[in-house]
């Protein structure tokens, strides 16, 4: 008989001990989520990265429901839900600052040109090797832009569908421009010319020949043509030397593809 009553009590000490611990659970849970549901509130919103999109495009889509109020929430459905995809957007990663403040860190595909596809009704974006990173109707800012090339066909991820010489020469010139921050408007390839539009000074690079000796020279020059209109030309440039001179009013009537 007394051993029952201490087996009954030693029961009841057990339940009385899980009691305590699942109220202890509970009580930790609720001033938990009372703290995620307090403390943790989306004031202010960091964007680092963008180019092409504002700080106001970038938070709204990553603040795109009802629950995003909450910097938890946010911050885990980033970590662990799909985003959608988003043009000229690579990824984008969130990192909790403090509860109150969020820093979205944007990756933006590197575009290096544009031209525009007739077969797909769209511009292609490709990268300094060549790769379509985006088809897209919409014309991003600061862009180069390549005219006269001929286009049967694009696809994301592949390469652009040209002769590889044609694309290496492209991407040597493009380059070269990017090198020394001389990125133009257009740059139309004709036959074996290549031309440069800045606007109002348009320069001529002729064939695809000592692009750099080319580059270097248009680089040294055209800081002095400010409020001139014509063309440049470099046509004759090699790396030993070559003639360059600047027809005013010349100007070059460039297709839109």
């Amino acid at each position: 008989m007394a051993r029952t009553l201490q087996k009954k009590r030693k029961r009841k000490r057990r339940r009385k001990r899980i009691l305590v611990v699942v109220l202890i659970i509970i009580a930790l849970l609720a001033v938990t989520f009372l703290l995620a549901w307090k403390v943790f509130v989306v004031e202010k919103v960091n964007v680092e990265g963008n180019e092409i999109y504002s700080d106001e495009q970038i938070s709204e889509w990553v603040l795109d429901d009802d629950h995003s109020w909450n910097s938890l929430y946010v911050f885990f459905k980033s970590k662990f839900s799909k985003q959608d995809e988003i043009p000229f957007v690579d990824t984008m990663d969130v990192t909790l600052d403090s509860p109150t403040e969020l820093t979205i860190t944007v990756t933006e595909k590197g575009i290096l040109g544009y031209t525009y596809v007739p077969s797909a009704e769209a511009y292609a974006y490709f990268d300094q090797d060549g790769f379509v990173v985006e088809l897209s109707d919409e014309l991003v800012d600061d862009v180069m832009r390549i005219s006269g090339l001929s286009v049967e066909q694009a696809k994301l991820y592949e390469k652009l569908d040209i002769d590889s010489p044609t694309l290496k020469t492209l991407l040597t010139l493009t380059q070269l421009l990017v090198k020394y921050n001389r990125q133009p408007e257009v740059i139309y390839i004709n036959d074996n010319t290549m031309l440069l539009s800045y606007g109002d000074i348009q320069v001529d690079l002729g064939a695809s020949t000592s692009l750099t000796a080319k580059i270097l020279r248009m680089d040294e020059i055209m800081g002095r043509l400010g409020g001139e209109s014509g063309t440049l030309h470099l046509d004759t440039v090699s790396d030993d030397g070559g003639d360059i001179y600047f027809k005013p009013g010349e100007m070059v009537k460039i297709p839109d593809y």
